[in-house]
């Protein structure tokens, strides 16, 4: 139940390109490489993300990719 209810406000939040967590932007993130041409996105608060520069979207990182 609450996921229903989470899930569109973080997808809102990665559309506005802010963390899901601490609402930061993501564009004062630490950055570094990533797998496939993106990047990986450091928030602050500890949430890692990855950048996809074609798109110019951010998607939160799979175990696999941390």
């Amino acid at each position: 139940m609450f996921k229903n209810i989470i899930a569109p406000i973080q997808a809102w939040l990665l559309s506005q390109g802010r963390c899901v967590g601490c609402g930061r932007p993501l564009s004062k993130g630490k950055r570094g490489k990533a797998k496939g041409g993106k990047i990986k996105v450091v928030c602050q608060c500890g949430r890692i993300y990855i950048y996809d520069p074609k798109k110019k979207t951010y998607r939160r990182a799979l175990f696999e990719e941390v």
